[in-house]
């Protein structure tokens, strides 16, 4: 599960970069929020399933 959360973060990051390419418009900004929308709940999702450090 948390590798294919990290695939799809990178992937998701990737996207996003590459958006930055295109010309301003309706499915710029469309895809833009979509790829920080799953940037945001892949991060979520991995920070809810890491483990604690124990001293």
């Amino acid at each position: 599960m948390k590798a294919l959360l990290w695939i799809v973060l990178c992937a998701a990051i990737v996207a996003n970069v590459a958006l930055n390419l295109m010309e301003d418009n309706g499915l710029h900004i469309a895809l833009s929020v979509v790829s920080g929308l799953v940037v945001l709940a892949s991060g979520a999702g991995l920070w809810m399933l890491r483990r604690e450090a124990r001293p």
